[in-house]
């Protein structure tokens, strides 16, 4: 697994991204960043089964779009959901946010 926290905390991560992808990248973040509040919310009720299928959504689509550490992040919170871990999915929640908060996409040229 990748370190997730590249240098100090607060400094801007740069992920390079297919150009034709381009237009689809801000939805693409505004969406994940709806999976951490509602996964959040899913905490509180304790549906392991809802956090289950979003961490595995963005297991699947992170990498589709450069986002290699998302899939990471995604897979933790899929296993941390199987196993009813709701501190595992709480880090791994926090992580995804933090990375959201930091991520710069910049298209490759």
């Amino acid at each position: 697994m990748r370190n997730w926290r590249r240098g100090v905390v607060g400094e801007k991560i740069i992920v390079k991204i297919d150009p034709d992808l381009e237009d689809l990248i801000p939805g693409f973040l505004h969406n994940r960043a709806k999976d951490v509040r509602a996964i959040n919310d899913l905490l509180d009720t304790q549906d392991f089964d809802a956090i289950r299928l979003l961490g595995h959504s963005m297991k699947g689509a992170g990498g589709g779009y450069g986002f290699d550490l998302i899939t990471e992040i995604g897979d933790r919170i899929e296993v941390g959901a199987l196993a009813a871990d709701t501190a595992m999915i709480r880090e791994a929640n926090a992580q995804l946010d933090d990375y959201l908060s930091r991520v710069e996409p910049v298209c490759e040229s």
